[in-house]
């Protein structure tokens, strides 16, 4: 008979740290858990949930998905609305779980991009996928140039006065954008906090177009992603084990890092320079968790670490890819 999952009674006294996002009500754990890949139909539910488990058990209670996680397209979301079956249901209320929708998703011209007819149809599959009432974000996922812009922000409208979303937020938008989003769901009343978008040593554009600022002065918050493209041949079978995960827990609580407490045999992971961007930016704390694969034998896996660079910022960074 299988082991019921009890969460760990100290998840919240061993060193996580969260920070408000923007100037919202919301605290967000400076580690959250990202779900696009190790968790789609190709691999392992018993990884996946091993992963999930951990994740939780350390205090991180943010989980990101999109409708189009997996692979394949809608298995991430699968793979939580199963591990909300047989793990997480007594914990909704301590989780804040995130959806999106704007790539592709399913065919013909209602299933991409950011229309009114897409974006509330995907949040009904996202939910039905989930098994969850609702979720506590709901992001539209990329600009759009051809649809109005009003149009889309009253869809985020809809999906939170339904009751299918708590807050919204958006994804890799510009900062002119953002402003003219940020002025539309503000007379629509709409409960708009966060905005999610890359950064990386490599790729700084949020800096050049204006979202960063954009941001900081609107008071909302960001969670960044970024996928090196290249990695190292060491990066491409690494795998992160629960003992390595165990190593990086000090790392939470202590407030004042350089780049010589970075992680043990950082070799195996990402160019040291990809982490110590984090550090120099701002000169505040970097916090991190990798969703990598536990099998070191799987090749090409993600790993996720999370940092914040700003009490009221969060950015993550995707490496290892």
């Amino acid at each position: 008979m299988e082991q019921v999952y009890t969460a760990d009674a100290t998840r919240y006294d061993n060193g996580m740290q969260y920070a408000r996002c923007g100037l919202s009500g919301i605290m967000l754990p400076k580690v959250s858990l990202g779900f696009w890949h190790n968790f789609g139909s190709v691999d392992p539910f018993e990884r996946s949930r091993t992963i999930t488990r951990y994740a939780f058990d350390h205090g991180v209670t943010h989980f990101d998905l999109a409708n189009n996680y997996g692979p394949i397209y809608g298995s991430a979301e699968e793979t939580l609305g199963r591990l909300m079956l047989t793990d997480f249901k007594p914990y909704r209320d301590e989780l804040f779980i995130s959806t999106k929708a704007g790539y592709d998703m399913w065919p013909g011209p209602y299933g991409d991009w950011g229309s009114r007819k897409y974006l509330l149809a995907s949040l009904d599959q996202s939910l039905k996928r989930l098994g969850l009432d609702y979720v506590d974000i709901f992001y539209h996922h990329r600009m759009d140039p051809n649809t109005p812009l009003e149009e889309t922000m009253g869809a985020l409208k809809t999906a939170v006065d339904s009751g299918k979303a708590l807050y919204v937020g958006l994804s890799n938008y510009d900062g002119e954008t953002l402003e003219k989003a940020t002025a539309i769901l503000g007379r629509l009343n709409v409960p708009f906090i966060i905005n999610q978008n890359r950064y990386s040593i490599l790729d700084r554009t949020i800096e050049k177009n204006g979202l960063k600022q954009a941001a900081s002065k609107l008071g909302k918050g960001i969670i960044c992603f970024s996928t090196p493209s290249n990695p190292a041949p060491t990066q491409t079978a690494s795998s992160c084990t629960p003992s390595v995960l165990a190593s990086l827990r000090p790392l939470v609580s202590n407030s004042w890092l350089t780049s010589a407490t970075l992680l043990p045999s950082s070799s195996q992971y990402t160019n040291t320079l990809f982490i110590a961007f984090c550090f120099l930016s701002d000169g505040v704390v970097f916090n991190q968790f990798y969703n990598q694969s536990f099998d070191v034998s799987i090749a090409g896996s993600e790993a996720l670490v999370l940092l914040s660079l700003e009490d009221d910022v969060l950015h993550s960074l995707h490496v290892g890819r």
